[in-house]
């Protein structure tokens, strides 16, 4: 008896470590999630006054790291939020990416537009069953190389037919993808590689962030640099511009010194982006007036961090106002402006009826002042004067 009872304390022992394990796996993911960098990615107002946040939580390295949504602290205006639901991108929340790929004549020196179109195929291989991608790219002209779609093989062949010439437009790019994506629902990322700097763009940057609108969707940057060149390979490419551009726009930035690296950072981005937490709310400011509100995301239990905040608008061509007008009132100003429009045919039409009338009193009055002076003549007539004479014919 002695073997199975004690196989029998191993067995409890062993269910008892597994539900215990189970019970305190929030509590494994809150003591990692102090290592996590929290930022909104994009915002989603189509439904307003329910409002769709997208947040990203990644390590110091760009790699996402698992939180606990319970501790995911959302604040609109500086005052918390209470979220309806929070979740993970999952199949119900489809990706939608725009690969803008830089194909100027630079692109073609030391394997560079070899490199690209591997890590932009790596990164389609990566895509989850419903996501879709776009691809775009850039020299002096912009093409749509491939629509958005789902299909992989359409994908990669696209990627395939990439040739490079001329100049750098990359502005111009942005600004066609921003378009194309503004018809896109759920989550839409666009990823941007370029080789130098921009020298034939007729937009910049202010007016792709300008067209994006209040967090639309996110740009996420990559800068290959010159590898015979190392490190000084930074001269040729403008890096503040692309680092800016990714933190007005919701994502990040990347540096590739070698375009084998390249397939690195195009992974990582996809799994940033797979990995987002979807959280929704109801806004405390439930009018589209046309606003700005500001958003920002922490996390609870971990060291503050200044949170930098992401403006939104809900929106709102004629602005809506806190209180909808009573029926007295209306009533009350539509008959105002009919009597402002009555009223001056009314008085001109009075002010003739009154002249007229005016008119005849005068009138009458003259008769009688000329009958009595007659009268007055005919007295005087009888009483003195001559009579008058009278022809007899």
């Amino acid at each position: 008896m002695l073997p199975q009872v004690r196989a029998r304390f191993f067995r409890l022992a062993g269910a008892f470590s597994l539900v215990a394990l189970t019970a305190f796996t929030p509590l494994a993911a809150a003591q990692a999630s102090p290592n996590a960098t929290l930022h909104v990615t994009q915002i989603d107002t189509s439904w307003f006054p329910m409002v769709k946040v997208y947040v990203s939580a990644t390590d110091a390295n760009g790699e996402p790291v698992p939180v606990n949504p319970n501790q995911i602290v959302l604040a609109e205006n500086g005052k918390p939020v209470q979220p309806t639901s929070i979740k993970g991108l999952g199949p119900d929340e489809p990706l939608t990416t725009m690969l803008v790929i830089d194909v100027s004549g630079s692109m073609l020196q030391a394997g560079k537009l070899q490199g690209a179109q591997a890590a932009a195929k790596a990164y389609v291989q990566q895509m989850r069953p419903g996501d879709e991608a776009g691809i775009i790219t850039f020299s002096t002209q912009i093409s749509s190389v491939q629509p958005i779609t789902s299909d992989r093989q359409e994908l990669l062949s696209a990627i395939d037919s990439l040739h490079a010439e001329d100049n750098t437009a990359m502005y111009d790019a942005l600004y066609k993808a921003v378009g194309i994506l503004q018809g896109v629902s759920g989550r839409k990322a666009i990823i941007v590689l370029t080789d130098g700097m921009d020298n034939v763009s007729t937009h910049n940057a202010g007016e792709v962030i300008n067209a994006i609108g209040p967090a639309g969707l996110s740009i996420s940057t990559i800068g290959l640099g010159e590898p015979s060149k190392g490190t000084a390979s930074l001269a040729g490419i403008d890096e503040g511009a692309l680092r800016t551009l990714a933190d007005q726009a919701g994502g990040t930035y990347g540096f590739a010194n070698d375009p084998s690296a390249l397939t690195d950072i195009y992974q990582r981005y996809g799994r940033a982006l797979q990995s987002e937490y979807v959280v929704e709310y109801t806004s405390p400011s439930t009018l589209r007036d046309g606003v700005n509100r500001s958003l920002t995301v922490s996390l609870s239990g971990a060291t503050p961090v200044p949170a930098i905040p992401t403006r939104y608008n809900p929106g709102g061509l004629v602005p809506e106002v806190p209180q909808k007008t009573s029926w007295p009132l209306f009533f009350g100003l539509l008959a105002g402006l009919l009597i402002l429009l009555f009223a001056p045919p009314l008085i001109s039409r009075g002010a003739l009826m009154f002249r007229g009338s005016h008119g005849q009193v005068s009138a009458s009055r003259g008769a009688s002042t000329r009958i009595k002076l007659l009268g007055e003549t005919g007295a005087d007539v009888r009483q003195g004067s001559q009579p008058p004479r009278i022809r007899l014919h």
